[in-house]
């Protein structure tokens, strides 16, 4: 059967264009596909990376019209912390799961090699997440929280002199793994002419080293001229605010200054508007499928690579999933089973000498007996001739004595005599 359905797919299929008598009614599945997805709600995912105190959190507030009550991070940090925070929004009957992920304490340190580093883990850890789910056997993916990201706003420092290393390199190392949106922080603080430049010196540092940031798509027609501009755009130049003025009958978000006022909406001051319409408005359904075909799909096939799964053989002809796994079932069984004689070997080879130990140990205690053994023999005929010695010299002595005592009476009983 399996091949029959090979020969099948190899083949070319030919498409016959039918008419229909009447309607059927399948011209309704755009709608159904649009209840199902309300229904369901959509998921976005903000990563914000750039230095403390460039306004990040504020940013947030104003692009989604509310407040996060995000807090104030120190610049005294040891090292890079990723915070994300999960909200619900709705906006008519549309509900947005929306996450925010800050990277707090980024570039404070005096030594900056490794402030990517965390970065690039959290969304390696959340790519990783995601696979581990799919590769379940029951599988939950509609209702898991997917919190791959899905833009990352990298804010870059109004200095006007150019990116600084440390972008770069970030930049560089995500390139691959998440959407890329440049934008200029606190652009109200430097001119227009020095802002154009400005723009210009980060544009060239950017092809220059090779980083591919996000490009809104041209290949939709109704959206085409819109991105196509927008994209000679970017890096947008962005303030945020989350302050209100009147402004005749309106309130509106801007910022106060001695000289004058900023208003974050009004596009000949800074290019919020142009961000959140292509952020938001126009683009955020192509971000959120560029990340699962581009990004996750690069991450799953380096993983299923690392793993030992792979599409061809070593003749480079097609190989199926399931043949890949009762390959490597296999050979994880050889494996096994070599380990399993290497060890047995071992523990026999270590039995071995452990024997052998035991034996020249039996060897040395027996020698060390026997030497005892002929020590205690030897102490023993020893003794026993002192003692023989010793009794000698006491016979030798009782027989002293009694001749002494024999002389003495003998000279007593002369002397009485003579008396």
């Amino acid at each position: 059967m399996a091949a029959e359905v090979d020969f099948v797919n190899k083949k070319e299929v030919h498409l016959r264009t039918l008419k229909q008598s009447g309607h059927v009614g399948f011209d309704s599945l755009p709608d159904q596909l649009v209840n199902k997805s309300v229904q369901n709600g959509f998921v976005f995912n903000v990563m914000c990376i750039g230095e403390t105190g460039l306004g990040k959190s504020t940013l947030m507030d104003t692009l989604f019209n509310t407040s996060f009550e995000s807090t104030p991070s120190p610049h005294t940090l040891p090292s890079v912390k990723l915070k994300a925070h999960t909200y619900e929004l709705q906006e008519s009957n549309v509900r947005l799961k929306l996450t925010i992920c800050d990277t707090v304490g980024y570039g404070d340190q005096i030594n900056k090699d490794d402030s990517f580093k965390a970065v690039v883990d959290y969304i390696d850890a959340q790519f990783e997440n995601y696979l581990q789910e799919e590769l379940k056997i029951k599988r939950s993916l509609v209702t898991c929280h997917d919190s791959r990201i899905h833009i990352c706003l990298y804010f870059i420092c109004p200095t006007g002199h150019g990116l600084k290393s440390l972008d770069l390199v970030c930049m560089k190392k995500l390139d691959s793994k998440v959407n890329i949106i440049p934008v200029i922080a606190k652009a109200d603080t430097i001119s227009k002419v020095e802002l154009q430049r400005f723009k210009a010196k980060i544009i060239q540092e950017l092809n220059t080293n090779g980083v591919h940031i996000y490009q809104f798509p041209t290949d939709d027609e109704t959206v085409a001229e819109t991105n196509t501009s927008m994209n000679s755009h970017i890096p947008f130049a962005v303030v945020g605010s989350t302050e209100f003025i009147k402004v005749g009958n309106k309130l509106i978000r801007a910022r106060q200054y001695p000289w004058g006022t900023v208003q974050v909406e009004n596009e000949t001051h800074c290019d919020f508007v142009k961000l959140r319409e292509m952020l938001i408005r126009t683009n955020m359904e192509d971000m959120r499928e560029k990340t699962h075909t581009r990004h996750y799909e690069l991450y799953r096939q380096k993983r299923l690579e690392q793993m030992g799964f792979s599409d061809v053989d070593s003749e480079n002809k097609p190989i199926s999933f399931q043949q890949t796994f009762e390959a490597k079932r296999s050979n994880h069984l050889a494996e096994l089973q070599s380990k399993e004689e290497e060890v047995r070997q071992m523990f026999v080879q270590r039995v071995k000498e452990k024997e052998a130990e035991l034996k020249e140990s039996e060897k040395d205690l027996h020698a060390k007996f026997e030497k005892l053994k002929r020590d205690h023999a030897e102490e023993k005929r020893k003794l026993e001739e002192s003692r023989k010695a010793l009794e000698e010299d006491y016979l030798d002595f009782q027989r002293r004595k009694q001749q002494l005592a024999t002389a003495h009476h003998t000279l007593t009983l002369g002397k009485s005599k003579k008396k």
